[in-house]
């Protein structure tokens, strides 16, 4: 098989892509010669076909991530070259950013525009800001022993770290694992989706050009549930790194404790609520909460999927997120115009429709949407939707969706809105619309979620931790926090003056 294959790509022309398996700075086909296809979703036909990584692959890809964390990585490297050659991978990426967001658009459905502006964009910001982090990684000295002995801490890189990421972005999830990964001293097995591999692949070239050592970066792509089941149980991975559903990462953590306990950090879904009182400007509240729930066509782990009006404004904003719904730029992903593609695949948008369909033989008012764009033809496209008048037993209530698709309810009083937006297993997210200071201090503080945007919505920065309250996953990633999560601390006891006698 070979490892590369030529594809037409608008406004580009033939691009001849990365298909195989990436293993120490090396194209290689599968061993067992397996490939999967991968799918356009704006026509539902076939792309590519990708080399199919099974174990004989996963074995040589974590040999060479080992041997290069022992010999040209991790602890054998100073933390600024680190950051110089991430801030180079940086400097690349953002130099081929049209090719990249084209291959992003193409694989993923998103706007071209969107993905380079976004997801391109955001990338870079990632990979720059732990660049600046590789050498800011400190322990602490315990200095309270007198003259008996001093103790001091170091932060260490964990290892080989297997990285799991998912299709709905599939370039800033690799930044996302990747950046802080690499700035901590780890190495790297990367699987990316299976739906959208290509941009994980292009990547490869650009950390080798950028000189980061052989065997540092590993990609080896693949179906969950055989690529991904043996990083998940590898005996030589130290960690894992996962973002998607909240049935895979438990199927993750089972499979990490059965094999060496391998560590685990887990970014799972969310079923978001929004909070919108009567003293909030309600066209800007639409705005953000159209940002929340139909940026990327809803496939957002912490989308605004669902929402709570105060019953004295309920009628009037709802009003006001139909003309915004109604207003959203759908379109095919290469129009420089378009921010609404199409979902990932026939099976999400189905999925989709289901879920729909379930809300109104529920009881439940489509406000508007609730079908397959007219012009989809063979895309995988739904309409942006408002379901209204839900209750909390309804699925469509309790369930992520995962995709463009927001439910709304009322509530009287500030204590009935906490208490509706915390009932649910998830705490990804959240949000709240208010101009009372004090009532936005008291609700954030109120809700189960790791995120809770105040008079905005949606926008994440690399300095800032984001992760989730209960089933919504374990860890943090981005700021700080995202580059402790591949560390561990060592204790060191370091004797001055204590002797001791032997028999006790």
């Amino acid at each position: 098989m070979s490892t590369h294959t030529e594809v037409n790509v608008p406004a580009l022309g033939k691009i001849n892509l990365p298909t195989g398996l990436f293993i120490n700075n090396e194209w290689v086909p599968a061993k067992s010669g397996e490939t999967f296809d991968t799918v356009n979703p704006a026509t539902g036909e076939k792309l590519v076909a990708v080399a199919h990584a099974g174990k004989e692959d996963v074995d040589a890809a974590v040999a060479a991530a080992r041997k290069a964390f022992k010999t040209t990585w991790g602890r054998k490297i100073a933390g600024a070259e680190r950051g110089a050659l991430l801030n180079k991978l940086a400097d690349l990426l953002e130099r081929d950013a049209e090719k990249v967001a084209a291959i992003e658009s193409l694989n993923s459905g998103k706007g071209v525009r969107i993905a380079r502006e976004g997801d391109v964009g955001d990338s870079v910001a990632c990979l720059r800001y732990y660049a600046g982090l590789a050498d800011k990684i400190f322990g602490q000295t315990i200095d309270q022993f007198g003259d008996e002995k001093i103790c001091y801490t170091l932060h260490q890189p964990i290892g080989v770290c297997g990285q799991i990421i998912p299709w709905n972005y599939p370039l800033l999830m690799w930044a996302w694992k990747v950046g802080p990964a690499l700035a901590a001293g780890c190495c790297v097995v990367m699987k990316p989706s299976e739906l959208t591999p290509l941009t994980a692949l292009m990547l490869c070239d650009l950390a080798k050009e950028a000189g980061i050592p052989a065997g540092v970066i590993n990609t080896v792509p693949g179906l969950g549930a055989t690529t991904g089941e043996i990083i998940s149980r590898h005996l030589d991975i130290d960690k894992v790194a996962f973002t998607g559903s909240v049935g895979t990462g438990r199927r993750i953590s089972v499979a990490a404790a059965e094999s060496n306990l391998k560590k685990v950090t887990l970014e799972l879904g969310g079923k978001s609520p929004l909070l919108i009182f009567d003293t909030a400007d309600l066209e800007e509240a639409a705005n953000w909460t159209s940002l929340g729930i139909w940026f990327n066509s809803g496939q957002d782990c912490c989308a605004s999927s669902r929402i709570y009006v105060q019953e004295t404004v309920y009628d009037k904003f709802l009003e006001v997120l139909k003309r915004r719904a109604e207003a959203a730029a759908i379109g095919q992903p290469h129009d420089e115009k378009t921010s609404f593609g199409p979902l990932i695949s026939a099976g999400q948008r189905d999925k989709v429709l289901s879920y729909i369909n379930s809300g109104k033989e529920q009881g439940a008012r489509i406000v508007t949407g609730g079908q397959k764009w007219p012009q989809s033809n063979g895309g995988f496209w739904v309409e942006p939707t408002i379901i209204a008048d839900v209750d909390e037993s309804m699925k469509v209530v309790q369930e992520e969706i995962f995709g463009p698709v927001i439910v709304a309810a009322k509530f009287k009083t500030e204590e009935e809105a906490i208490e509706l937006a915390n009932n649910t297993t998830y705490g990804l997210a959240a949000g709240v619309f208010t101009n009372d200071a004090r009532q936005m201090t008291r609700i954030s503080g109120a809700l189960d979620a790791g995120t809770v945007w105040c008079n905005q919505y949606g926008l994440l920065h690399a300095g800032v931790p984001f992760g989730g309250f209960k089933q919504s996953g374990i860890g943090r990633e981005l700021g700080t926090y995202g580059i402790e999560a591949y560390t561990q601390v060592k204790a060191v006891h370091q004797n001055l003056s204590q002797t001791i006698e032997w028999p006790l």
